[in-house]
């Protein structure tokens, strides 16, 4: 596919995702949180017929995975209720949709898991993202969702960030190595979106390769780093121990390994992986 070919629309465009999509679609419609609010139905549904995009892609989100627990109904309308409203705007535009969720949708109760497997989400944010899933789908045909996991990239906080921060603040940072995913760099999944555009509709799982604990995730960046279990690290919302997800419909992406190394160097403050 030729990117430049097709009118491109993209809601949070401002986010860590959205700005490395912005890179990949640079002649896209960009519309940041602070230019549409993408729970206002109307408004959502007249900016897609009026821009007419041959696609639109969603990568806003309520993404504070705790502050969903203290604020469920932002969470459930700006994951759940507003993905609704895209897609009605997309079906009646004519447009495909691409819109990012999450390994939260499962429990964590098996190793590993493939786009087709029984969604359980144990915490209010998984809950509202598969309500986003649910709406997409009964709203739109035309749709291609993206689960994702554990990015880090280099417009927004993420896990890397808070871990290089730490390390300097403290003798030693405790991470749980007891819940297992895939890390996964915004700047090859937003690369990787241009080609499942391309793809037939239905569910995707597009992450970096490799599998690995948070702790073993931390330990690739930081020394002064001592395992703990989930147990001895309450945190409002649960975590699956296991959230792992299998792509079985397209190429697979570099290890995370790799992505993050190259991630590190574009960062450009002179942090190297260990070893």
């Amino acid at each position: 596919m030729v990117v430049g070919k097709i009118k491109t629309l993209i809601f949070g465009a401002g986010g860590m995702l959205g700005k490395d999509l912005c890179s990949v679609f640079p002649d896209a419609v960009k519309l940041k949180h602070g230019d549409i609010d993408i729970t206002d139905r109307e408004r959502v549904i007249e900016s897609i017929r009026n821009i007419k995009p041959d696609v639109v892609i969603n990568s806003a989100a309520y993404t504070d995975v705790d502050g969903c627990e203290d604020n469920q109904e932002l969470a459930f309308e700006v994951n759940g209720r507003a993905l609704g409203y895209i897609a009605q705007g997309c079906s009646l535009a004519g447009a495909k949709l691409v819109h990012f969720s999450t390994d939260y949708v499962f429990d964590g109760s098996k190793e590993e898991y493939v786009e087709s497997d029984i969604t359980c989400p144990i915490n209010v944010y998984g809950e509202s993202k598969l309500l986003g899933e649910r709406n997409i789908i009964e709203n739109i045909g035309d749709y291609r969702i993206i689960r994702t996991s554990w990015l880090f990239g280099l417009y927004g906080g993420n896990f890397i960030d808070t871990m290089l921060r730490l390390s300097c603040e403290m003798d030693t940072v405790s991470v749980v190595d007891d819940q297992f995913g895939k890390p996964t760099y915004t700047a090859d999944l937003a690369r990787k979106t241009a080609e499942v555009i391309g793809l037939a509709p239905g569910i995707y799982h597009i992450t970096n390769e490799g599998v690995c604990s948070w702790y073993e995730f931390a330990a690739e960046v930081i020394d002064n780093i001592v395992p703990c279990s989930s147990d001895e690290f309450l945190r409002k919302a649960k975590r699956p121990e296991y959230s792992v997800l299998v792509n079985t419909k397209t190429a697979p992406m570099r290890d995370w390994k790799v992505a993050l190394a190259d991630y590190l160097s574009v960062r450009g403050n002179g942090i190297s992986i260990r070893g």
